[in-house]
């Protein structure tokens, strides 16, 4: 294929299993038949990672986004932003060297996105730990990626095949969480999630479910009055905006209709509400894409397991889905 968008693939932790899921993935025939992968990391990482994968793929090291274009076949274009010792990365061992190096990695590949030198950005997972070391405060990818793309507009969904989850609050301290559930929010949160589940499954009009924040809704203000004061508003103002959405509706039920297809995507109010039931279905292949950046973003749905890094064992088929993902929405 001639026309295959260039997908900017960030290495995250090197002390992790970024650089291993990375090689396996780019050894998928079906990755060099949708995309043209640029890594963005470090030599030394990615050729530790060729070792332990028993690997034939060679690195091509490119100095600029463009000459991706002409990399050899069983070769990975590489943009070599680190040069880090073995000590920087040693396995399962994040430092501050490595933190700020992926800092640098993720600025870099949203750089190439925004400036149209990329199409879209893949990324591996980072050690929120060690960036902070480093000095950059985010809570996490989807946080940065916002500040760099000039946004606070923004919303973090984890999505498979069967399940579609975004969430109103993201990391955030649960006691923290009924306080920033306000209508705005949730309004603002269906409206993108209604954006982002049309351009990802190709329905104009998307059904999408509303979780409660309580228990049973809430039964009556019982157990807290979030849903009639602010959910089942915002709900009803989404629809008056021409939304399908429902809601509030209870969690603990709602997933089990959702997994049937009754719904083409969840807003959930916090974290572990929503991505618990999803892991369960998408430990292997959920995807976690930022919505609403002026640029694509796909990532893995896991964290960098340490205690797998260095063993070749980690399974790729996240981040293969992310890049999957990723070159689908370019298309």
């Amino acid at each position: 294929m001639t026309n295959r968008p260039i997908i900017a693939i960030t290495m995250g932790d090197p002390s992790g299993i970024g650089p291993e899921i990375i090689i396996k993935a780019l050894q998928s025939p079906e990755v060099a038949q949708i995309c043209i992968p640029l890594v963005i990391g470090d030599r030394m990482a990615l050729d530790r990672a060729l070792a332990v994968c028993n690997s034939t793929l060679k690195i091509q090291e490119v100095t600029v986004a463009e000459e991706a274009w002409d990399s050899e076949d069983n070769c990975i274009p590489l943009l070599a932003l680190s040069h880090l010792t073995e000590s920087d990365i040693a396995y399962g061992s994040p430092s501050v060297a490595a933190g700020d190096a992926v800092y640098r990695y993720i600025c870099r590949a949203a750089k190439l996105c925004l400036d149209g030198q990329a199409a879209a950005m893949a990324t591996a997972p980072i050690s929120k730990e060690a960036m902070h070391r480093a000095g950059h405060d985010y809570p996490g990818h989807t946080e940065l990626l916002a500040k760099l793309c000039g946004t606070d507009n923004f919303v973090m969904m984890l999505a498979g095949d069967i399940l579609r989850v975004s969430l109103v609050t993201i990391h955030e301290a649960l006691k923290d969480v009924p306080r920033l559930v306000t209508f705005d929010q949730v309004l603002n949160t269906i409206r993108i999630t209604a954006e982002g589940v049309t351009r990802l499954t190709g329905k104009k009009s998307p059904k999408l479910a509303v979780l409660a924040l309580n228990p049973h809704c809430g039964e009556g203000g019982k157990f807290g009055t979030e849903e009639m004061e602010i959910i089942e508003p915002a709900v009803k103002a989404a629809r008056q905006e021409g939304i399908n959405a429902e809601g509030p509706l209870a969690a603990d039920t709602l997933f089990h209709f959702a997994q049937q297809g009754a719904y083409d995507g969840v807003v959930a109010m916090y974290h572990d509400q929503g991505l618990i039931p999803l892991k369960m279905l998408h430990f292997d292949d959920g995807v976690n894409i930022t919505l609403g950046l002026p640029i694509i973003r796909t990532s893995v749905d896991h964290g960098t397991a340490y205690n797998l890094a260095g063993t070749g064992m980690a399974s790729e088929k996240s981040l293969l889905a992310a890049i999957r993902m990723a070159a689908g929405m370019v298309r």
